[in-house]
């Protein structure tokens, strides 16, 4: 589990470096808020995919 966080996280700092400065207060926060939104992302691409394979 603590892998795939890596992963959001790593994925989630790309993304934000795009629009904020790495030295930025906040960049922290926003890293955050990605990820968490990232990993409602897959929970709901691992629920739709689950709902397709059982129909």
């Amino acid at each position: 589990m603590s892998i795939i966080l890596r992963i959001l996280f790593v994925v989630a700092g790309g993304i934000v470096a795009l629009f904020v400065a790495r030295d930025s207060l906040h960049f922290d926060l926003i890293q955050t808020w990605v990820s968490i939104v990232l990993m409602a992302v897959v929970a709901a691409i691992a629920g739709f995919w689950a709902r397709r394979r059982k129909a």
